[in-house]
């Protein structure tokens, strides 16, 4: 007997991560221009975007406003990576939060942008090279959680009485917030009115053991404020994790799936989404590496895979 489908409860956005533009040194190649990317979004059939690294956009609010607007697009947050066990690099991070922030101030539309706030993801070697498979040997210690908790607090507070605008923070492979254990001493040590969570499905299955996104939704609803939604497929997960691939390596062999061929269970998702009358944008990604796949393809294919889950 065929599954029932589910009403789609959101907007669906896409970004230039599923056009291979990463904001990792290791990633920098020939990157897609953003206005094919943007062109190849609304052609698949998205409506809402995300900014990018900074400079891949325009980052003169008239210009990017026009860039948006005249293709009918919402942004939807921007991505800012600071290393928050470092107390001395959270003034620079405060810098280029706010900065970001402003610029997505000057484009907001309906809903209001996020700035999506993570660790200086893949520039621990530890963390990098065992991403998928963290311990908690690899993990914090008090002393850095503290560090790290309140730098995130900051920057969170700087956007809002500087732009108005909400963080959240995104848990991330290859950073120090992983694990499901990781993401829950995250939202316990800060303030639930101050900073929310984007749930990443892909990034939450391919760091629990289990691959089981759906168990990050039920755990940590209460905090979710926008959601990412991304595969994780399963067999290059195992194998990474038996054959010690870092997290480059994992990418390279697809570890971020087109939707619906992986292990997340979508249907899941959209029926939980629902259930907890979320009415935002969600925001597809499949991260790729610069040259890999065929990003407008895969982009479409991912499109058409939501819809023929939901009426």
């Amino acid at each position: 007997m065929t599954a029932p489908k589910v009403t789609v409860p959101l907007r669906i956005g896409n970004g230039p991560c599923s056009w291979g533009t990463l904001e990792f040194e290791e990633t920098q190649g020939s990157q897609i221009g953003y206005r094919q990317m943007l062109d190849e979004l609304v052609e698949t059939g998205y409506t809402g975007t995300e900014l990018g690294d900074w400079g891949y956009m325009p980052t003169d609010a008239a210009a990017l406003r026009s860039e948006i607007t005249r293709r009918g697009l919402v942004m939807l947050g921007a991505f800012v990576q600071v290393a928050l066990k470092d107390a001395a690099a959270h003034q620079d991070g405060i810098d280029r939060a706010v900065r970001t922030a402003s610029l997505l101030a000057e484009v907001a539309g309906d809903p209001k942008p996020y700035l999506v706030l993570s660790d200086d993801n893949a520039t621990d070697p530890v963390r990098t090279a065992n991403a998928g498979r963290i311990t908690p040997e690899m993990g914090l210690t008090e002393a850095q959680w503290k560090i790290f908790a309140e730098g995130a607090m900051k920057v969170a507070d700087a956007v809002r009485s500087n732009t108005g605008l909400r963080t959240v923070f995104h848990h991330h492979c290859a950073g120090f917030v992983e694990t499901p254990e990781e993401i829950a001493k995250f939202l316990k040590m800060t303030d639930p009115d101050r900073i929310g969570l984007v749930f990443d499905t892909g990034h939450y299955a391919y760091g629990d053991q289990n691959l089981d996104a759906m168990a990050g939704l039920r755990r940590f609803g209460d905090r979710i404020w926008y959601v990412h939604l991304k595969d994780c497929q399963p067999e290059v997960a195992k194998r990474a994790r038996s054959e010690g691939w870092g997290y480059f390596e994992a990418l390279r062999h697809g570890v971020f799936c087109e939707l619906g061929q992986g292990c997340v269970d979508f249907r899941a998702v959209l029926e939980w989404l629902k259930r907890s009358h979320y009415s935002g944008y969600a925001l597809v990604e499949q991260d790729v590496l610069p040259g890999m796949g065929t990003p407008k393809e895969s982009a479409l294919r991912n499109f058409q895979y939501l819809r023929s889950i939901a009426v």
